[in-house]
């Protein structure tokens, strides 16, 4: 059944780099907080840094809960399923960090990820997750489902803003600037992309 792993290699590294999603759960500290769960895809967002870290490419969204949770209280667990091959399910429970667009990291980080054109997606920062626990499970339940591909509906809507009318969209949003719990999401005017 399930197994502990040390670092993030081998099977489990070719594992979690070929899925085509995954997901993102956090959560305020408050106990009446909202706990949001996102699903992530888009091939070539995604990147293990090292043996202990992984990374992705936030996008433009209607909401910017995992940045604003991540700022309250770091914690994070993110999770792969295996929908073809054999059953699987991998969880890297850790700590993680909103790396804004200001942030001098902001373009080296970005530049890890070389299979995909963020300014066409609204970038808004890089989610760096440190992993503290790492696990699998059988996946049993997990249904077979076949990918086709990525849809490239994202990638339309944002590619034709720039960084003054992206952050009136965001500006336009009700949990952008803060989460669905008041806490703070992303800062507004977005800073402008060093990449």
């Amino acid at each position: 059944m399930g197994k502990t792993y040390e670092r993030i290699d081998g099977r489990l590294r070719t594992f979690i780099e070929s899925q085509p999603l995954f997901f993102a759960a956090t959560a305020p500290l408050a106990a009446d907080g909202t706990v949001n769960l996102s699903p992530k895809g888009l091939k070539g967002s995604f990147a293990v840094l090292d043996e202990r870290t992984v990374a992705y490419l936030d996008f433009a969204g209607s909401t910017a809960e995992t940045v604003a949770h991540l700022r309250e209280n770091g914690r994070i667990t993110l999770m792969w399923c295996a929908f073809q091959g054999p059953p699987n399910i991998v969880r890297v429970h850790g700590r993680g960090e909103a790396v804004l667009r200001d942030d001098p990291r902001f373009a080296e980080l970005v530049a890890r990820f070389p299979d995909i054109d963020p300014s066409r997606h609204g970038l808004r920062a890089v989610i760096v997750v440190t992993a503290e626990l790492i696990r699998d499970s059988c996946g049993y339940a997990v249904p077979l489902m076949a990918y086709e591909e990525d849809r490239d509906l994202h990638g339309r809507r944002f590619a034709r803003e720039d960084d003054a009318s992206l952050s009136a969209y965001f500006a336009k949003k009700e949990h952008i600037a803060t989460s669905l719990d008041g806490l703070p999401g992303l800062p507004l005017p977005l800073p402008p992309s060093t990449v």
